[in-house]
């Protein structure tokens, strides 16, 4: 066998072969992690094995995926609702707003439960969080069960205004989850690998908000501006709650002073940003509807 049919077999193995290599560095980094086991030779073999299935994975990802993903795509365009989905603002906007909701329902019943069991306040701050994401996403919902986007301008303002005017009690809750961590030394906790995973999740829906921000403004609908800017007030406390699990994994080194200060900050940089993006729709709502108004008399 020549060198470079060596080599590509290297750069290119069996898909079979890189779900073994990585179902093995991944045991096999938590094993190392957990057990301290950082510095013994073992450790060396498992980090070149681990090295090798990135690059692998992430050759993988730059020269195959595309294509498949076209593939899939035109599958997807080719269904019915898949075509519908990708096409329809409202269809795609209303799937996603019934997935949120429903997942706010979970958190909000998980919360609630937690906070009976273990009698904390804790807890509770969070079930009155993800409680107001879902009043806030089902009004969004009925309204779009019962009247299509762009039809009734002047009812859209009103539901927009109305959870902008929600969603400032927001900032109440934000502030009891900072006032808990900076005084009650509570916080979110991840273990091992899943703190990488809610990592790489937290960053995920971020970006994904900030994209669909700047994505639905072309369509000047306040419903789904509203719906964007909801997704984007979640993702921030998300960053919060990220911050206060790395401090608890990663913050030895920290002083505690400097822990407060750095959450302290963070929680009121997210409460300024939600406040004046309900500031900023209560406001530009309120200004067309009364022109809205005035033309009709």
């Amino acid at each position: 066998m020549d060198e470079k049919r060596l080599g590509k077999k290297l750069l290119y193995p069996p898909v079979w072969v890189m779900i073994l290599l990585t179902v093995f560095s991944t045991v096999s980094l938590v094993f190392v992690f957990v057990k301290g086991l950082e510095e013994s030779p073992i450790a060396y073999v498992i980090y070149v094995i681990s090295f090798y299935t990135l690059s692998v994975i992430c050759i993988f990802g730059a020269m195959v995926l595309p294509k498949r993903y076209n593939a899939v795509k035109q599958k997807i365009y080719d269904h019915p609702l898949g075509k519908r989905y990708m096409t329809d603002v409202q269809f795609k906007n209303h799937v996603s707003l019934y997935c949120s909701l429903g997942v706010n329902l979970l958190y909000v019943g998980i919360n609630v439960a937690s906070a009976f069991y273990y009698g904390s306040a804790w807890f509770a701050i969070f079930a009155v969080y993800y409680t107001i994401l879902a009043v806030m996403r089902f009004l969004l919902v009925r309204y779009i069960n019962k009247n299509k986007l762009g039809e009734k301008r002047l009812m859209e303002l009103r539901r927009s205004r109305l959870c902008a005017i929600i969603l400032t009690t927001l900032n109440l809750v934000l502030s009891g989850a900072v006032l808990m961590i900076l005084y009650q030394n509570r916080g979110f906790e991840y273990h091992d690998v899943l703190i990488y995973v809610m990592a790489m999740y937290t960053f995920y829906v971020t970006v994904a908000a900030i994209r669909d921000l700047i994505r639905y403004r072309k369509y000047n609908n306040p419903i789904l501006s509203t719906s964007k800017v909801i997704k984007m007030a979640a993702a921030l406390v998300s960053m919060l709650s990220l911050e206060t699990a790395m401090f608890s994994q990663f913050g030895a080194e920290m002083s505690l002073r400097d822990q407060r200060i750095m959450i302290a900050l963070t929680g009121a940089g997210v409460s300024i940003v939600v406040i004046t993006m309900s500031i900023y729709i209560i406001v530009n709502s309120t200004k067309e509807i009364k022109r809205i108004r005035r033309q009709k008399i």
